[in-house]
């Protein structure tokens, strides 16, 4: 099976050894994403709201560069620092995504790269 990898200057370049996303067919893996702001490499100030959303654009940036969109993804794997966030983070999530939702799981994790609160990846398939 033949791999293709996913990457953009839109979204956060990677801080280790992995790729932004991985399409094998047409399944294209997310690797999870913190908020990181893509033009200067930091975490972005904020609370857990401006947090997600920063994760959740830079989702979106990843979905493009595949040639998909948020609505292709069946799958996302959240994991927070604080599960006292989960209605925040949900809130922000119900602005991505409309219904059909994808499949979710959310972990409350002790710690995240950079001191990020939140952290998400996902699994999409092109049409």
């Amino acid at each position: 099976m033949s791999r293709t990898i996913i990457a953009t200057d839109k979204a956060p370049a990677a801080i280790g050894p992995y790729s932004q996303a991985v399409r094998a067919g047409n399944t294209v893996y997310f690797s999870g994403q913190i908020p990181l702001d893509p033009a200067t490499g930091n975490l972005v100030d904020g609370d857990i709201t401006a947090q997600t959303r920063r994760v959740f654009d830079n989702l979106v940036a990843v979905a493009e560069a595949a040639g998909g969109t948020l609505a292709d993804i069946v799958r996302v794997g959240i994991y927070v620092t604080d599960l006292g966030n989960f209605a925040a983070v949900n809130a922000v999530m119900a602005e991505y995504f409309q219904q059909p939702y994808p499949a979710r799981s959310t972990i409350e994790v002790s710690g995240l790269p950079k001191g990020a609160q939140v952290e998400v990846d996902a699994v999409l398939v092109l049409p």
